[in-house]
């Protein structure tokens, strides 16, 4: 299988700025760059709650823990997350009405209680990118973003 392509900051403006024009901009929005500034994958990204990156007063937290269950090759992991996204985070947190601590962080229209699978959430992906104009790119685009971007500035991944 060959490697994820790696986003330019052009391809990466033109897709926020193609989700900007569409609806559910704040969400996508999110779910996007939670791949490219944090690495995070596509089904750990789909897994996310509220509780996860809110503290009990309502502060985004700085990083986020994630079990070993909830992620690839079973090793748990800590997510840092850094202030632009934090911010990101923050404006779309406020933007809706919160019920439950284990409500999906994305829901899907049909229930608040219902998350993106992470198959339904690399398609969504797969669509934004095309549509946005952005050939080649996938769900791992974000991720590898993230690695490379790591790399370049001497940064080890491990």
């Amino acid at each position: 299988m060959p490697q994820a392509k790696t986003l330019t900051a052009q391809e990466l403006n033109r897709v926020l700025s193609y989700i900007d024009r569409r609806p559910h901009a704040a969400r996508n929005r999110v779910m996007l760059l939670l791949t490219v500034w944090t690495g995070m994958r596509v089904g750990e990204v789909a897994a996310l709650t509220i509780a996860d990156v809110r503290e009990e007063n309502g502060e985004i937290k700085d990083e986020v823990y994630l079990a070993a269950e909830r992620v690839k090759y079973r090793h748990a992991r800590t997510v840092y997350i850094n202030q632009r996204m934090r911010e990101e985070l923050a404006k779309y947190v406020s933007s809706k009405k919160w019920i439950y601590d284990d409500q999906p962080l994305f829901n899907t229209q049909s229930s608040i209680r219902k998350a993106f699978s992470p198959n339904t959430l690399a398609q969504h992906f797969y669509y934004l990118y095309k549509r946005a104009g952005v050939s080649g790119a996938s769900s791992h685009s974000g991720r590898r973003t993230f690695i490379t971007t790591l790399a370049n500035k001497g940064v080890s991944v491990r």
